[in-house]
C-alpha cells in the first residue's frame, strides 16, 4: 500500500530542503565556506540590524554554545567581528568582517544561479500553488511554536 500525500510531505519537504543546501554547500566549498560558515554570512547580511549570538543562533536552528565555536572560528579568519552590544554589555553583536563583505555578493550570485537550475521548468502556477501551501504549513508550525513558548512562559509563575 503506498503511503499517502499527507505522509510524504513532511519527509519530502525535509529531504528537499537539505539537498538544496548540500547542492548550494558543493558550489561554495571553493571559496572555502562551509555551509555552517555561508548560511551564518547570509543571515548576518540579510538582517536588518546587527544580530545577537542568540538571535543568529536561533535563526540557525542551533544551540548557542555551538554557534559560538563557530563565530570564534569565523572571527579568526576575519569572516566576522564581535562587538559589545550597546544595550547589554553581557550580549554580544556580530558584523560582517571585511573578508565577508568581498564574498556577500558571490554566496547570494550562486544561490540565484542554483535556485534559477532547481526550479527552471516548473509552471509559474505550479510555483505559485507550491509557495501558498508551503506559507500556509510555515505558519501554521510557527504558530504551535509560538504558541507553545507562550504557553511555557504562562505556565512559569512559581
Amino acid at each position: 500500500m503506498a503511503p499517502a500525500d499527507s505522509e510524504i510531505f513532511a519527509p519530502l519537504l525535509h529531504q528537499t530542503a537539505h539537498a538544496w543546501r548540500l547542492k548550494l554547500d558543493q558550489r561554495l566549498k571553493p571559496m572555502g565556506l562551509s555551509q555552517a560558515k555561508w548560511r551564518t554570512l547570509l543571515h548576518l547580511s540579510r538582517a536588518e540590524a546587527s544580530l545577537t549570538q542568540a538571535e543568529i543562533a536561533a535563526r540557525l536552528g542551533i544551540e548557542e554554545p555551538t554557534l559560538v565555536n563557530l563565530l570564534h572560528r569565523l572571527e579568526k579568519s576575519g569572516w566576522v567581528v564581535r562587538r559589545e552590544a550597546l544595550h547589554d554589555r553581557r550580549c554580544k553583536t556580530v558584523h560582517l568582517g571585511r573578508r565577508a563583505a568581498h564574498v556577500i555578493d558571490e554566496i547570494n550570485t550562486a544561490a540565484s544561479e542554483l535556485r534559477h537550475e532547481l526550479i527552471h521548468g516548473i509552471s509559474a502556477n505550479d510555483l505559485k500553488i507550491c509557495i501558498r501551501v508551503l506559507k500556509k504549513v510555515r505558519n501554521k508550525a510557527e504558530e504551535g511554536v509560538r504558541n507553545g513558548r507562550m504557553a511555557r512562559k504562562g505556565n512559569d509563575t512559581r
